[in-house]
C-alpha cells in the first residue's frame, strides 16, 4: 500500500506510453487509421541505408560531443579548483550556458552563425580567413560541427561543476604528502586527482552520452536536421517521421530502437560504474 502511489505513477507515466509505443510499432498507422503489419516497420529500417547512416551519424555526434565536454570540463574544473583571486566569480560565470533556456542560447548561436550579420563570419572576413559571408548552417560539414559546438557549449558547464565538486572532495593531505615527496603538479594530477575523481568522471561520461544521444532541441532549433539530413540524428529522424510526416507506426519503431539502445547504455553505465567503484573503494 505504501508503494502503490509510486507504482501507479510509473505505470501511467512510463509503462503505459512505452507499451503503447511498442504496440504502435507493429502497425501501419497514420491519420487514416491503423493496420497490423507485424515486424514490417523494423524490417524496413534494417534494410534502409538512410537509417543506417542516421545511426552512425548519431553515434559520431554523441562520441565527439561527449569527448569534448569531458576534456573541456576537466580543464575548466582544474582551473576553477585552483587558488586564484576571484575564483568564486569565475565559478558563477561558467554557469549561464547551462542555466539559461536552451532555446534562448540556440537563438544566440543562430545569430553568431549567420553569414551576413553574424560575429563569426564577420570576424573571419576581417582576419582574412573568409573571402565573403559564410553561412555556417547552410553546408553539410559546417552545419554538423556547428551544432556540435553549440551542444558542447550547453553541456560543458554541467560537467565542469560536477568534476569541480569531485575535486573539492579530494583530501588535501594527499597533495601535501606528494608535494613533500617532490611530486610535480602534472604527477599529482595524474596520480591523485584523476584516480580520486574517476567514479564521477565515468558517471558523467556515460550520463552525458545518454543525454547527448537524446538531444533534440539544439539540432532542431539550429538546422531542423538539415541541410540534406546532415544533422539528422535518431531523435530528429523519429520526430520527423512520426510528427511531421504522420507515419506513426514507423516513428514508433524508431522510438523502440532508441529505447533499446538507451537501455544498453544504461547497462553499460551500471557495469562500468560498479567496476570503477570497486576499484577505488567507493560504496
Amino acid at each position: 500500500m505504501l508503494v502503490a502511489p509510486a507504482i501507479i505513477f510509473i505505470a501511467v507515466i512510463v509503462a503505459w506510453p512505452l507499451a503503447e509505443t511498442i504496440r504502435l510499432s507493429f502497425m501501419e498507422a497514420d491519420l487514416g487509421g491503423e493496420e497490423f503489419v507485424g515486424a514490417a516497420n523494423y524490417a524496413d529500417l534494417l534494410d534502409s541505408r538512410k537509417f543506417h547512416e542516421t545511426v552512425v551519424r548519431t553515434f559520431y555526434w554523441m562520441f565527439l560531443s561527449v569527448g569534448l565536454k569531458l576534456i573541456l570540463g576537466l580543464i575548466g574544473a582544474t582551473l576553477l579548483n585552483a587558488a586564484i583571486p576571484g575564483r568564486a566569480l569565475f565559478r558563477v560565470l561558467v554557469m549561464p550556458p547551462w542555466v539559461i533556456p536552451i532555446a534562448i542560447g540556440c537563438i544566440g548561436w543562430l545569430w553568431l552563425y549567420n553569414g551576413y550579420f553574424g560575429l563569426l563570419s564577420g570576424l573571419g572576413q576581417r582576419l582574412g580567413i573568409l573571402d565573403g559571408p559564410f553561412e555556417f548552417l547552410a553546408y553539410k560539414q559546417s552545419a554538423f560541427y556547428s551544432a556540435i559546438v553549440t551542444d558542447v557549449w550547453v553541456g560543458t558547464p554541467m560537467v565542469t561543476l560536477f568534476l569541480l565538486a569531485a575535486m573539492q572532495g579530494v583530501s588535501r593531505d594527499l597533495y601535501e604528502a606528494a608535494w613533500v615527496d617532490g611530486a610535480g603538479r602534472w604527477y599529482r594530477f595524474r596520480r591523485i586527482t584523476i584516480p580520486q575523481i574517476m567514479p564521477v568522471l565515468v558517471s558523467m561520461a556515460l550520463l552525458s552520452a545518454i543525454w547527448t544521444f537524446n538531444s533534440f532541441e539544439i539540432i532542431w532549433i539550429l538546422t531542423e536536421g538539415g541541410p540534406r539530413g546532415a544533422t539528422t540524428t535518431l531523435i530528429v529522424d523519429t520526430y520527423k517521421t512520426a510528427i511531421s510526416n504522420y507515419k506513426f507506426g514507423e516513428g514508433a519503431a524508431r522510438a523502440v530502437i532508441i529505447v533499446i539502445l538507451l537501455a544498453l547504455f544504461s547497462l553499460i553505465y551500471l557495469f562500468f560504474l560498479n567496476k570503477v567503484n570497486r576499484k577505488y573503494g567507493v560504496k
